[in-house]
């Protein structure tokens, strides 16, 4: 990707999402006489609110919680709502074309180029932390010795590492020589030798 594209591209992806707050103004400065404060006075909450909802749910890709996006879609459906209201459903129905179109719009574009730009590398993580519970086919018929009494469960160093085992039945003294029989998602199976 070019080098003028990549400094460009955020807000490329981001423009979209507040398409509903530029469609709104038009709608409304077209209601009358094509002054968006003479035409239509109350229309800044409406605006407030979608602009706000539109930034809300772009700050919620890359802040945990929740509490963003949910706050952002109540202010996007407020500003709707009230669009639909003080302005009947002729330019409701414009704010709320231009409010899906806008989300839908943003969304495919981050889905697209945000999981590939320097900011995805910033917000998301690149390596996994801890085990999460896939299987270990690499331990499969590897040696080792029991670092605790197994009954039938403990742990074992294998290939120098401390790993949680099972056995196929009954007691293993620790410090005695194993094989790994099975892996099993997070259960690594082993036998005396």
């Amino acid at each position: 990707m070019a080098a003028p594209l990549k400094r460009i591209l955020p807000w490329c992806v981001l423009a979209p999402m507040f398409a509903p707050m530029l469609l709104t103004a038009a709608a409304l400065a077209n209601a009358g006489t094509g002054q968006l404060t003479e035409a239509a006075p109350g229309a800044a909450p409406i605006v407030v609110l979608l602009l706000t909802g539109a930034v809300l749910l772009a700050l919620e890709t890359v802040l945990p919680g929740l509490i963003a996006g949910i706050i952002g879609f109540i202010c996007l459906i407020a500003g709707v709502a009230l669009s639909f209201r003080d302005y009947g459903t002729e330019t409701g129905g414009l704010v709320l074309l231009g409010t899906l179109t806008g989300l839908g719009i943003g969304t495919a574009l981050w889905l697209k180029y945000f999981p590939d730009s320097r900011y995805a590398r910033i917000f998301i993580a690149q390596q996994t932390v801890g085990e999460l519970g896939a299987e270990r086919p690499e331990l499969l018929h590897q040696t080792g010795v029991t670092h605790s009494n197994l009954r039938p469960s403990g742990t074992a160093v294998i290939n120098g590492q401390r790993v949680d085992v099972v056995t196929e039945g009954g007691l293993i003294e620790k410090g005695t020589a194993i094989k790994v029989v099975a892996t099993e998602g997070m259960r690594v199976v082993v036998r005396r030798m």
